[in-house]
């Protein structure tokens, strides 16, 4: 029998927020807010000085950029306080000034990375063409509307557009297929009045992230040369590179969506940083001295998205027990206040699970890391073996945080545990950590969630009849490997997951169309030595593959086809596909019927194999 919990799959799909991009200025804070009962529409917040909180951005308004399909910071803010933001539905940018006024062209363009300096927005422009490609560029648009300047186009990809405290220079970021941001970038610097450039930083095997100016001839920045995202202070023509605080420790993630500050300057010349492996912890750090500490606050995590106003600091902080809350730190008193929660009810602590970083032995000998959340019931007594399920992350170049989640809280108060595993290739770990992966998706990652349920049996934590293995995106990929490959697994659950490389290289978006390249190889023989719609014929145990109908990462036909091999072959398989859902469902209905679903899917399994 299930354990009884208070936590329900409606308390799971509206309970959370998400919130986002916070930004700070005059005493102000901003950021934004996926509405789960809304269909996922992203709001704007406010918070004035006086303590009083509005939303800006009624519906049927939705600030979301679409630029790599996975966006980013979707707005910014003016020095009068006004918001220029994109809008979900045509992708221009718009200026909040009582009612939203468009400030681009309706011709599909979309916009991202906004910064606002005077009376322009400076932002990354993405151009789908007529005849399938995608052009990008640094553009600035007056505030006061009509057609964006272009400043800087020809690479495949811009990121992190800042202009210097004088105006005279441009830095950004920038990089071509078939580089991924966590493989090669550039910091290069643009001269505004005669259009000369060069580079600063980076190539081909080096990622250089997030450029700010410290003053008009210097830049910090983040590289990874050394092995893991180290802060650095470099001249504008690359002379003089200084690190920060050298340390075997990520400064900064991987540049999945745009728009992130993993550090900031503070009034009093002190950076603001985010540091650590696996979570990152929140610090201050003076760039004279490279004395770095780290503030004393109640929360485990930070997201590397920071704002800062004077020696006030805004981010987004997340616990054990404590939900994911835009977070305001006094840096000179130390008065921290949470100014918004993510969830604004939690269930009684003793049904939240306690995280704790785990370290196992893979194929090799390789160590692989992940966070273990064992069961947690107050009403029932916990003795011996559990059910478990291996969570797999997306990305494949993600990581998994040891933040509250009521999902994983839904099954570990009714007596399921969970092991979420960064497997080799993940970030959070140094470069060395997530170069495992080059050349080896479909096997490292395999291998590693394997690992992951070997270790949970041989340390009497799990019955080893009884773990499953569930993941998403990326993740969903590594699940139905894992099923082909292996029979340690009950069953498999995967969300909009990868079977088949050809056709996800055909039709996928632009931003990953050559990660293949990096993570596979070139050559197509090797497709059916990894991708699950070959090795269906290995499939022993029931799946249940759920899928979004307009997801432009990983089209519908890459989980209806491998659901409809393992039909053919007599495999147990339910199917499940959501309208009007994308890459990561964001309506609350949709969310409560897939996690019903795949409770369903656990009790049924855990059941047949007693």
């Amino acid at each position: 029998m299930p354990w009884p919990s208070p936590i329900s799959t409606t308390d799971v799909a509206r309970a959370a927020l998400r919130l986002g991009w916070p930004s700070a200025q005059s005493g102000q804070v901003w950021w934004t807010e996926d509405r789960p009962d809304e269909g996922g529409r992203t709001t704007i917040m406010h918070r004035a000085a006086d303590g009083a909180r509005s939303e800006l951005l009624p519906a049927p308004w939705n600030a979301r950029t679409r630029v790599h399909e996975y966006g980013g910071r979707p707005y910014a803010v003016t020095a009068d306080d006004r918001i220029v933001f994109t809008h979900q539905a045509d992708q221009r940018l718009y200026l909040l000034d009582g009612e939203p006024r468009p400030l681009t062209p309706d011709d599909g363009a979309r916009y991202a990375d906004l910064l606002v300096r005077d009376d322009q927005v400076w932002c990354v422009r993405e151009r789908h063409t007529g005849d399938g490609k995608v052009v990008r560029a640094i553009v600035s648009v007056p505030l006061a509307g009509g057609e964006p300047r272009e400043w800087v186009t020809g690479a495949d990809f811009y990121a992190a557009p800042d202009l210097s405290p004088d105006g005279r220079h441009l830095a950004y970021i920038c990089w071509n297929h078939p580089r991924m941001p966590w493989n090669g970038t550039e910091l290069r610097v643009l001269r505004l009045e005669d259009g000369s450039s060069w580079t600063v930083k980076g190539g081909s095997s080096e990622s250089v992230l997030s450029p700010q100016w410290k003053d008009d001839q210097t830049l910090y920045l983040v590289s990874d040369w050394s092995g893991w995202w180290n802060l650095y202070q470099i001249t504008m023509y690359g002379t003089s590179s200084q690190a920060l605080f050298p340390a075997e420790e990520e400064f900064a993630w991987p540049l999945w969506v745009l728009g992130g500050r993993p550090y900031l300057p503070l009034g009093d010349g002190r950076l603001a940083v985010v540091h650590g492996r696996g979570d990152l912890r929140l610090a201050l750090l003076d760039p004279d001295s490279g004395e770095l500490t780290d503030l004393d606050v109640p929360y485990d995590g930070w997201e590397p998205k920071l704002a800062a106003d004077g020696t006030s600091l805004v981010g987004l902080g997340y616990g054990g027990a404590v939900p994911r809350s835009v977070v305001r730190i006094d840096t000179v008193t130390g008065r921290v206040e949470a100014l918004r929660r993510g969830i604004d009810e939690l269930p009684d602590i003793a049904y939240l699970p306690k995280a704790r970083p785990v370290e196992f032995q893979g194929r090799f000998g390789r160590h692989v890391h992940g966070f273990l959340y064992p069961p947690a019931n107050p009403e029932v007594p916990q003795e011996g073996r559990t059910p478990y399920v291996v969570f797999v992350h997306g990305g494949p170049t993600g990581h998994a945080q040891s933040e509250l989640d009521l999902e994983k809280a839904f099954f570990t108060s009714r007596g399921i545990g969970v092991l979420d595993v960064n497997y080799g290739g993940s970030s959070a770990y140094g470069r060395a950590y997530r170069d495992r992966l080059k050349g080896q998706w479909g096997v490292v990652d395999v291998e590693d969630t394997v690992a992951a349920a070997e270790w949970l049996a041989a340390e009497g934590l799990a019955d080893p009849a009884k773990i499953a293995v569930r993941g998403g995106s990326a993740g969903g990929w590594t699940v139905m490997a894992a099923c082909c490959r292996s029979d340690v697994f009950a069953g498999g659950v995967s969300y909009y997951g990868v079977s088949a490389l050809a056709p996800l290289i055909a039709h996928t978006h632009d931003f990953e169309s050559r990660y293949m390249e990096w993570l596979v190889g070139a050559d197509e023989s090797v497709y059916a030595e990894r991708e699950p719609l070959a090795l269906v014929s290995g499939v022993s145990c029931p799946m249940l593959l759920l899928q979004g109908l307009e997801d432009p990462i990983v089209p519908p036909e890459q989980s209806s086809a491998f659901a409809d091999a393992l039909l053919e072959r007599g495999i147990a398989c339910t199917y499940l596909a959501f309208d009007g859902e994308s890459h990561g469902f964001r309506r609350a209905e949709t969310r409560t019927t897939a996690l019903a679903a795949e409770l369903a899917f656990y009790q049924q399994i855990f059941t047949e194999t007693r």
